[in-house]
């Protein structure tokens, strides 16, 4: 079967490209001198849609000043383009706000990292006993993700779109499968992590895990257009619509995703938010505003696996020796990164609607640009950065 990414860049992708232009957006507040170079960051994120997407949505704040754009277009067939600030499914990013509201019951006493799953939710998986809140945190628990079960093939998918998921049925996916290894030996990213961390929050606290991040994270930031959508399957503001490429009748075509029951990917992956308000959550996340020192150290510490994965959010290395903090997030339809610098002084969010092509190479312009690598021995050292998410079998 043809690459979903190869297909379809013909007429239509044509189309779309020769649109991007005028359906490109950028606005920004003052910087002066040495603020976000403007003009540089919205030719990296035209380029982004000229080479792999229908539409995509970047911001960047620093202390000289801030910038946010868009291009693209809100839907095939409709050529308004998107509107900067609007909002999008993010994906696995929704896993650092779970860790944050794990870490922030640690430091008040009434979780602590080593606490066994058994403790908490005695027989839900194998190796209960074994397993820490820690393990389940930085991915090293050894336990099966469950997306590989419940996603084995498009028509899973399809199945699936709609549906609305118990967690516990999630768990349930990853439970009859066997470990991958031992807990605390090992690093392989799994969604059953978060979805068990869901759990537990609301086992502490008597409370589902969406109604403490807002409680404890949305509410206080004035996250306003930041939601845990439950099972709501609309995204209910101004958005860019995201497509999977699906073989109907012999032919790859495009199947619009927007609307999907977010269930499916519960406390590991089902959250609504905007560039503005991710970056707000970052900068005030590794500035100290949300979690104690302690717990904010033991999030950044010791990180494991190829991601360089902490607690519930991961590093990027730029070339020239900054290591950038913060998660990237694919939900079908949309892909999405958010960083920050560890001195939380400047943040780029960026989400992407994924169209046939290859973007990588456009998207790191526009980190390299919004984070002022400039040397272009060091610009051609572009690291790897897979997206950690949901993602369309390609079987």
């Amino acid at each position: 079967m043809p690459s979903r990414r190869t297909v379809l860049a013909g007429s239509a992708a044509a189309a779309l490209a020769a649109g991007a232009g005028a359906a490109s957006r950028a606005e920004a507040s003052p910087g002066g001198p040495g603020g976000p170079d403007r003009a540089g960051l919205q030719a990296a994120l035209d380029r982004i849609v000229a080479t792999g997407a229908t539409a995509a949505l970047a911001r960047v704040d620093s202390p000289a000043g801030s910038w946010h754009g868009s291009s693209g277009v809100i839907a095939l067939g409709r050529p308004a383009r998107p509107a900067p600030g609007g909002l999008f499914r993010v994906g696995s990013i929704t896993k650092t706000f779970v860790a944050t509201v794990i870490l922030q019951l640690v430091g008040e006493g009434r979780l602590r990292l080593d606490d066994t799953l058994h403790r908490w939710l005695p027989g839900a998986v194998p190796n209960a006993g074994r397993i820490t809140v820690r393990h389940l945190l930085q991915h090293t628990s050894g336990l099966f993700d469950y997306t590989a079960a419940l996603f084995g093939s498009v028509d899973d998918v399809l199945n699936a779109r709609y549906r609305a998921f118990r967690p516990e049925e999630l768990v349930a996916l990853a439970a009859g499968r066997p470990p991958l290894f031992e807990p605390g030996t090992s690093w392989s990213y799994s969604n059953t992590n978060y979805i068990l961390l869901g759990l537990i929050i609301r086992k502490v606290t008597g409370r589902a895990y969406g109604r403490e991040v807002d409680r404890r994270i949305l509410r206080p930031l004035r996250l306003r257009h930041t939601e845990v959508p439950g099972t709501d399957v609309t995204i209910d503001g101004p958005h860019a619509h995201g497509y999977e490429q699906i073989e109907r009748d012999g032919e790859i075509v495009p199947v619009d995703f927007t609307d999907l029951n977010p269930s499916m990917a519960g406390s590991a992956g089902e959250m609504v938010s905007t560039t503005a308000e991710l970056n707000r959550f970052y900068r005030s996340l590794l500035g100290g505003r949300l979690l104690r020192r302690a717990q904010l150290a033991e999030m950044l510490a010791d990180p494991a696996g190829e991601a360089g994965y902490g607690l519930g959010i991961h590093q990027l290395p730029l070339p020239g020796g900054t290591t950038l903090w913060g998660h990237t997030g694919g939900i079908f339809g949309y892909v999405s990164y958010a960083f920050t610098t560890p001195d939380a002084g400047t943040q780029l969010t960026v989400s992407i609607n994924p169209w046939p092509g290859d973007f990588e190479a456009a998207l790191f312009d526009l980190i390299f640009t919004a984070f002022g690598v400039t040397a272009p021995a060091a610009r051609a050292a572009a690291p790897s950065m897979p997206v950690l998410g949901l993602r369309l079998p390609t079987a």
